[in-house]
């Protein structure tokens, strides 16, 4: 809450309360009061003008922790906060100052905003008009160049070509998949084919397309979605925008599935848990399943494939090769993703998964058979072992060393040791500390190019 109040202790010394009860002027001294309590004073400011400044700051730099900021008689002018997209106003205003209000909304902050909204109590709309009339007439058109002519634009006009717009890009963007344009058509085209690894990386470009398109036809819709009639659609107009948003959103969940880009809130967890037992009262929840949030992968390693179908692949688990692609898709991106943490074995589950794909789309093994085949390798990818690897190769360091030194296990141990032994703290990215590491490498291997091939690895292994 910033306001131009300065509280000060005459403010009250004459105040009688009477019946042991705040007077209006206690009220608004204790409250402010309470505000400032716990600020320091920056030098040469007063606590008042500190907290001012810390607010604005939040407002501008941190708007997910200051969403909300009250104003009396203040930041009219002078206050640029791209962030700030609603202003509510319930004074009245007139002129220059309407005007200067009002545009604390209007400037752009990214992709995400387009325009600002103003909720008005005061009915100030014909003022606004007057407001732009006073600004534009002082406007210099003697300068050349664009026009600076201020424009009220009709809000559903605007959201009816902003939704028509979506609609048309994201139809274009879809336009090139191949008939019958089904799921699967639709996963070749924004995923690739699953025999050349290349192509997922390749494809990433349209599907972050897809994903950005996908959200500019929900904000659209969901900006005059109570309004569409008003908006000039007519019923089957509207229907078809509903079921049209319904098929997208589905398209873009199974794009995600099949390219295993659906996000892991795992890194988000403690954070998540803190917000949810900080501000959400509920009853003690009911587990439906214990498999919430798991990766594709992960699902069919805890609960088998045919679970891991049924749950992530509801929509097309009746797709033989739509379910196919996508599961192999997600076994790709993981062997590609983990691939510098330990190239050998990565490489080896590459050539396994081609021989797999090779196999299925040669009809040389059943589909009960394939999918045993591959479960069993997303087991493996997601475990980044084998079964036969030794038990002193217990963290990932060591087997990613195991694997790369031709699954010499004494060897690996040992380089395990002496990186561990020598590693100066901080070593990453800094050459000085990064040859020492080297340095005892080449003590162990007596070779500079099996030197430069190892340290990449070991350089990628956290535990190092």
């Amino acid at each position: 809450m910033v306001t131009s109040y300065n509280p000060q202790a005459r403010d009250i010394t004459l105040e009688d309360t009477g019946a042991a009860t705040e007077t209006d002027k206690e009220f608004i001294y204790n409250t402010y009061t309470e505000l400032l309590k716990d600020i320091d004073a920056k030098p040469g400011m007063t606590k008042t003008e500190t907290y001012e400044e810390n607010a604005k700051e939040l407002f501008k730099k941190e708007p997910a922790n200051m969403w909300l900021l009250v104003v009396v008689d203040k930041l009219l002018t002078g206050f640029d906060a791209p962030s700030c997209t609603y202003l509510y106003i319930d004074k009245s205003m007139k002129d220059h100052g309407l005007f200067q209000a009002i545009c604390r909304t209007n400037r752009l902050d990214g992709e995400d905003k387009d325009f600002g909204y103003i909720v008005d109590y005061k009915d100030l709309f014909k003022k606004v008009e007057n407001a732009i009339a006073v600004y534009a007439s002082e406007l210099d058109h003697s300068a050349g160049g664009a026009d600076p002519e201020i424009l009220l634009k009709d809000r559903l006009a605007m959201g009816r070509e902003r939704l028509d717009n979506a609609l048309e890009a994201i139809a274009l963007l879809c336009e090139p998949v191949e008939p019958p344009q089904d799921e699967l058509e639709h996963i070749h085209y924004f995923c690739g084919n699953t025999e050349i690894p290349e192509d997922l990386a390749e494809r990433e470009p349209q599907r972050a397309a897809l994903y950005k398109a996908t959200v500019a036809l929900v904000r659209a819709f969901a900006n005059i979605a109570d309004e569409l009639e008003a908006a000039g659609y007519s019923e089957g107009e509207t229907s078809r925008i509903k079921k049209d948003l319904d098929r997208y959103l589905k398209l873009r969940e199974i794009i995600r599935n099949a390219s295993g880009e659906s996000l892991d809130l795992k890194a988000y967890e403690a954070d998540m848990r803190h917000l949810i037992d900080t501000y959400i009262e509920a009853d003690v929840p009911r587990i439906i399943s214990p498999f919430d949030n798991m990766t594709l992968l992960e699902l069919i390693v805890k609960s088998g494939i045919a679970n891991a179908i049924s749950s992530q692949l509801g929509g097309i688990k009746g797709k033989k090769d739509a379910v196919a692609e996508t599961i192999e898709n997600n076994v790709r991106s993981k062997i590609i993703k983990e691939h510098l943490n330990d190239p050998a074995y990565f490489e080896t589950m590459s050539a396994l998964l081609d021989e797999i794909i090779t196999a299925r789309k040669a009809k040389a093994i059943e589909y009960e058979e394939y999918l045993k085949r591959i479960a069993e390798l997303a087991k493996r990818v997601e475990a980044g072992q084998g079964e036969e690897t030794p038990k002193t190769l217990n963290t990932p360091g060591r087997r990613a060393l195991y694997n790369n030194l031709n699954q010499n296990e004494e060897l690996a141990l040992k380089i395990d040791e002496v990186v561990k032994q020598t590693r100066p703290d901080g070593w990453r990215g800094v050459q000085a500390r990064e040859q020492v590491i080297k340095a005892a490498l080449y003590g162990v291997l007596q070779d500079k190019v099996e030197v430069e091939r190892i340290f990449p690895i070991i350089k990628q292994q956290t535990e190092y």
